[in-house]
């Protein structure tokens, strides 16, 4: 496994598109493997392909209070249902040092492979449903700033 470097907002790959996974091999296992490393080493919650610099349709998300025990690793996945709304503060891997609010589906539930290549279904509520919306719009290369209803950088309350 490796640490990758994480792209920074500004660059051009974090708009552009991602391409479905045709195959599920032996790169593409390392890929979702070097980004949980990426995600574990700079702590964050989630992270998306393109993020470090491949454009292609995987996201890792790991919201969990014993990091590494509920590991998710998605290719592929699509929101095939939302329901309910919250507003939460978000930040970003990607726009280190900047936190903002955006309006979310509550709930969600998600079709993506595993990386057997099985079709799983995720159901998400409250911060996984949004750490799903999240990095799946990265994927088709939205940041959470594009949604953003109020920068909280430096507001202590959220």
């Amino acid at each position: 496994m490796a640490i990758r470097r994480i792209l920074k907002e500004g660059d051009e790959t974090l708009r552009k598109i991602s391409r479905p996974v045709q195959e599920i091999d032996k790169r593409t296992k390392q890929l979702l493997d070097d980004m949980a490393e990426t995600m574990y080493a700079n702590d964050g919650a989630g992270l998306a392909a393109p993020q470090v610099g491949v454009l292609r349709r995987m996201v890792v998300i790991d919201v969990g209070e014993k990091r590494g025990r509920e590991l998710l690793q998605l290719i592929n996945p699509e929101i095939v249902e939302t329901e309910g709304s919250m507003v939460n503060a978000e930040g970003c891997l990607s726009i280190p040092g900047r936190r903002g609010t955006v309006e979310r589906p509550e709930r969600v539930v998600v079709h993506a492979l595993n990386r057997k290549g099985q079709m799983i279904e995720v159901v998400g509520t409250g911060f996984l449903a949004m750490a799903l919306c999240h990095e799946i719009d990265h994927l088709d290369g939205i940041l959470y700033t594009d949604k953003m209803i109020e920068d909280v950088t430096d507001r202590e309350d959220v």
